[in-house]
């Protein structure tokens, strides 16, 4: 990993197993699989947040429906095509694994340029919100888009950001059920991820 991937976007999590890994895709013969932790908020409430593991990371290590594991690596956005649309879908893509730590379960920093205004709005209980996207760079030209989110004095900040500014956010991911309606008139669950942004500045580089 280059010194700028370690610094740009670093997720730490410790959550417990919610389902039995699932095969996802192969590069150059390594296998990698997809699984889903329940990681505790400080209400109670539990944020699902999906990983991809390499399955050379889980040779001989217990990752068994009800397990606590630690992970360590980076929000990954990918499109993926459901029918004739373009969806963002983020992942945490796993470095490394680490001991579980419940003090701090859910950590992540990014470094990255604002590609979309912000949207800044106000909740009918008068609570200030902004929403970002965020661009991180990535080994190979790639990039990641993730989405962040602002409240109060930290909405305001952001609502004075411009598109290509370079941010650096401190927050946690987490997870979102909202009903979407079909076309069809039928209504479907669906889970929404982004960052709840703890800790905001501008970098002049």
């Amino acid at each position: 990993m280059s010194y700028l991937e370690m610094y740009n976007n670093r997720v730490c999590l410790t959550g417990e197993i919610t389902d039995e890994p699932a095969f996802s895709h192969e590069i150059m013969g390594e296998g990698f699989y997809d699984v889903t932790v329940a990681v505790k908020r400080l209400s109670g409430q539990n944020d699902l947040i999906p990983l991809t593991v390499s399955e050379r990371l889980m040779e001989g290590k217990d990752f068994n429906l009800g397990n606590l594991i630690g992970v360590v690596g980076q929000l990954r956005s990918y499109n993926k095509l459901v029918g004739d649309r373009s969806k963002l879908v983020l992942k945490v893509f796993v470095r490394e694994l680490a001991e579980p730590d419940l003090n701090m379960p859910n950590k992540i920093e990014l470094s990255g340029f604002v590609c979309k205004p912000p949207i800044y709005r106000t909740t009918p209980f008068n609570r200030e919100i902004a929403d970002l996207l965020v661009a991180v760079n990535r080994a190979y030209n790639k990039s990641d888009y993730i989405p962040a989110i602002a409240w109060g004095r930290n909405a305001r900040y952001a609502n004075t950001f411009s598109v290509g500014e370079k941010v650096f956010i401190e927050g946690r991911i987490q997870s979102r059920v909202y009903q979407k309606q079909l076309d069809d008139g039928s209504l479907e669950d669906r889970t929404a991820y982004e960052v709840s942004v703890s800790k905001l500045e501008l970098i002049n580089d």
